[in-house]
């Protein structure tokens, strides 16, 4: 394949000769009188194509060669040897090229014509020889580059970070009710600021004001939590006042205000967390972070619990943990209101919280 571009070449280098001077070389023979399509470009550019590849037919083995040779040797030097050399090469021929112009307009005869061309040899050579031999120094100028920017790229993660600690934290109606966000709060566990839309107290206001007891206490404590967050902890609370008045449901509101201050929700209602996954909205779940803290308990550990109750299922018997785990026990409704030794079989754990399924420890028999 590559003997054969390299007579294509030739032919058409030949050609181009050809077109350029043999119709005068020809025009210029004394020879009387000379046929009109001897001198013309399609005449010159076909001998012109003869004559250099007959010239160069028994030495295209060498051309071949010569190039493979050069290939291999250029193959034996790493990539970026051959990239900052070839870099210096065109800048060396870059300024060689800027003195030629300012040489030509001499116009001096010999400085004209061959110092250019000694020039722009050196000239390239000399470039190719730097670039190769500076290689180093110039990676460090792009890792340097790299680097710097990979700096700014760390500081500007830090930044965002920065700035996500003290985003908005919106609180829903349900999380203000359970009351645990005033202890997370007087921990410092919650930095920022705490937002409480209008429409949340109105619910909250709806809730204290029903006739139902218990709605009523709820509606209360959290009004009750409300005011202690202000008063008594150390932690900006404020008011938005504004309202959405196309939307109705107050989970929907808290979306949108959500979306429109780049804040986080802060509940502990699964279904709202998952509409807020849903719509790519931050979400904060006190659920989740009471279950993080809580203490791990793998398969096979053993611990003393209270069964107070029976299960659903025939046989089972009701535990808690202190923190409010539900510990169900298989074949322990016979122990209701004992305290035994339970083996852990298995751990379900959700957002909703963790389920703990054991069995009463054997108990050994004296000999």
């Amino acid at each position: 394949m590559l003997h054969k571009i390299v007579q294509l070449v030739i032919v058409f280098i030949g050609g181009v000769l050809g077109y350029l001077f043999m119709p005068d070389l020809i025009a210029s023979l004394p020879f009387e009188p000379l046929p009109e399509w001897s001198t013309g470009a399609l005449f010159g550019t076909l001998l012109g194509a003869i004559i250099l590849f007959s010239s160069l037919y028994w030495f295209t083995d060498n051309i071949v060669h010569s190039i493979r040779y050069v290939e291999e040797s250029l193959m034996k030097y790493p990539v970026t040897d051959l990239l900052f050399g070839s870099m210096g090469l065109f800048v060396g021929l870059g300024l060689a090229y800027l003195i030629t112009v300012a040489l030509i307009s001499l116009e001096i005869p010999i400085v004209s014509s061959v110092v250019p061309i000694l020039l722009t040899l050196f000239m390239g050579y000399l470039g190719a020889r730097i670039g190769f031999q500076k290689r180093e120094e110039l990676m460090g100028l792009f890792t340097l580059g790299r680097t710097a920017q990979n700096k700014n790229e760390k500081k500007q993660d830090e930044a965002e970070k920065e700035a996500n600690r003290y985003r908005l934290k919106i609180l829903d109606t349900s999380v203000i009710i359970d009351g645990r966000i005033a202890d997370i709060c007087s921990t410092g566990f919650l930095e920022g600021t705490l937002l409480v839309p209008e429409f949340v107290l109105e619910e909250l206001q709806h809730i204290a004001d029903s006739s139902d007891v218990l709605k009523r206490n709820r509606g209360r404590r959290g009004l009750d939590i409300l005011n202690k967050m202000q008063k008594e902890l150390d932690v900006e609370v404020e008011i938005y006042e504004g309202d959405f008045d196309d939307i109705q449901e107050v989970d929907s509101k808290l979306v949108k205000l959500a979306k429109l201050l780049d804040g986080f929700v802060v509940t502990n209602d699964f279904n709202l967390n998952k509409v807020c996954d849903l719509q790519g909205v931050a979400v904060l779940n006190i659920n989740d972070l009471a279950n993080a803290v809580k203490p791990v308990v793998l398969p096979g550990e053993e611990m003393p619990v209270q069964v107070i109750k029976d299960g659903k299922e025939q046989n089972q018997g009701i535990a808690y943990l202190d923190d409010g785990t539900m510990i169900v026990v298989e074949g322990g409704r016979n122990h209701i209101g004992e305290t035994i030794e339970v083996i852990v079989t298995s751990v379900l754990q959700t957002s909703a919280g963790r389920m703990i399924f054991a069995k009463p420890k054997p108990v050994e028999k004296a000999l």
